[in-house]
């Protein structure tokens, strides 16, 4: 199981480019970009399972918040954290450690990516979709309903992998999502700095 953001690349490098791209002429986004992160963060401690999924309740609370339409911050939020820093990741990717996974892979291995935020055109730019055999992702058909540190992307995804939660290594960046998510699924977990 592989995490995507900060896992798969360096996010910093990428936040960084963003980071001035925004400041250059488009910083009136950036209370509502920095509310929809700081919504996902409240989102994860309450850890409800809603019938609907988290992304589209971030966006949800945050239109809310700012009195503003759901429309208009998920254009944003589709904008700025999904589509722009498309042309960065390729950049910023960890090669090694997707070196390391295709040659799992190779061995016959088989793998999943879970992320809290939408992965498919993440995936498509770092060059890796071939790697996964499965994909749960926030914002995406058949995605997650609680974001981690909850379980629940790590146990989906080895179902669909037919593996128990015990045969699974977690590798994250964060241990106090991907970690604990991992350690709540019964599953190893490797840190990735």
């Amino acid at each position: 199981m592989v995490d995507l953001d900060g896992t798969l690349y360096h996010q910093r490098w990428v936040r960084t480019a963003m980071a001035a791209e925004l400041l250059l002429g488009h910083w009136r986004v950036i209370p509502l970009l920095r509310s929809f992160r700081q919504t996902q963060e409240v989102m994860r401690q309450e850890a409800a399972k809603d019938n609907c999924c988290p992304f589209q309740g971030q966006i949800d609370r945050v239109a809310q918040q700012l009195g503003t339409t759901q429309d208009h911050v998920r254009i944003a939020v589709e904008h700025w954290m999904v589509q722009r820093p498309l042309k960065w990741l390729r950049l910023c990717r960890r090669r090694q450690l997707i070196d390391e996974i295709r040659i799992f892979r190779q061995r016959g291995g088989r793998t999943a990516l879970v992320s809290d935020y939408p992965a498919a055109k993440k995936l498509q730019a770092l060059g890796v979709v071939s790697l996964f055999d499965a994909v749960v992702a926030n914002g995406e058909a058949d995605g997650l309903y609680r974001l981690k540190p909850c379980p629940d992307g790590y146990l989906l995804a080895a179902g669909r992998l037919g593996v128990t939660p015990a045969e699974c290594l977690v590798l994250g960046d964060r241990d106090d999502t991907d970690g604990e998510a991992a350690r709540r699924g019964g599953m190893s977990f490797e840190l990735i700095a």
